[in-house]
């Protein structure tokens, strides 16, 4: 009989390259996962690792092993599932990952709703960035994810993902107290050509998502700055250090200093709830997905 746990281990050393990585994705030692890998090769009669280079690759045999280990793993946390299911109750572990404004404008509502309707539901919360959360999710270290896209550059989805429209959050600009615009009831974007733009971090989806917005309205944007946080974007912005686009999603109190003006053509970022497929039926998540829909409607 073939060890389950040794084929997670199997199956984590081809999705992340090597023993280390997949040490460090189940947290255990590195030593720990060659000692079940040499545990499963006695189980098999078979080679399943070859040295290459400083590390190992998958034999034949192992890449083998490691597909069927793929479906048998899908096949266990369905019928995880489905029992949970069966039991119509929602209990356990949830571990759901999710972009920071998310995790700071909707998880608290939902989490205190889910303690209160679930008692016996155990949720922990990561703050993700949407890529993150996906890989994440696909690779089963968390059960859902609360990821975003926007409304020219959609996000991808890889296979075998469900997903649920959460809500659609309308993004503003804030500009420094005397910017020439500040009185504006609404703004088109092209009239900050001239301006310095304090973006998301470089590489980031967000971040691209603006240099392709701004490129499409024709401007060539001079980033000023940098800055992951809210609360550092808009102090930049007080300093009259620049303008930047602020989503209304858990958005900070505005210092002073700081103006938010509407933009003519509403801009907006999609939020979603999204979790694999073979788990659809645990009342975990939809239990999740309903108290994040009720806290997403406070900005609907």
């Amino acid at each position: 009989m073939l060890s389950l746990e040794r084929l997670r281990i199997l199956h984590a050393i081809d999705t992340y390259g090597s023993v280390s990585a997949a040490a460090d994705v189940l947290s255990v030692t590195t030593s720990a996962v060659s000692q079940q890998m040499a545990k499963l090769e006695r189980e098999t009669g078979q080679s399943l690792l070859a040295k290459s280079g400083r590390g190992v690759r998958l034999t034949d045999a192992g890449r083998l092993l490691s597909g069927h280990a793929e479906r048998i793993l899908s096949l266990v946390e369905l019928a995880h599932a489905d029992l949970e299911a069966h039991r119509g109750a929602a209990l356990g572990d949830l571990i759901a990952g999710a972009f920071p404004t998310a995790v700071r404008g909707l998880f608290p509502a939902a989490l205190t709703e889910l303690r209160r309707e679930h008692p016996q539901l155990r949720t922990m919360v990561h703050e993700l960035e949407p890529h993150d959360s996906l890989a994440r999710l696909n690779r089963g270290d968390i059960d859902l994810a609360v990821v975003l896209d926007w409304y020219n550059k959609p996000l991808s989805l890889p296979g075998g993902l469900a997903k649920a429209p959460l809500f659609d959050d309308i993004v503003d600009v804030a500009l420094p107290a005397g910017h020439p615009l500040e009185s504006r009831s609404r703004i088109d974007l092209d009239e900050l050509a001239g301006d310095s733009w304090i973006a998301w971090p470089d590489g980031g989806f967000c971040h691209e998502w603006l240099l392709f917005t701004l490129r499409g309205k024709g401007i060539e944007p001079r980033v000023a700055h940098h800055a992951e946080e809210h609360a550092t974007v808009l102090a930049l912005v007080a300093a009259g250090l620049g303008v930047a686009v602020i989503p209304r999603l858990g958005r900070d109190p505005m210092p002073e200093g700081v103006r938010v003006v509407p933009v003519r053509h509403t801009m907006r970022r999609h939020v979603y709830a999204v979790w694999r497929e073979d788990a659809d039926r645990r009342p975990a998540i939809r239990a999740a997905v309903d108290a994040l829909g009720t806290a997403a409607r406070a900005y609907a």
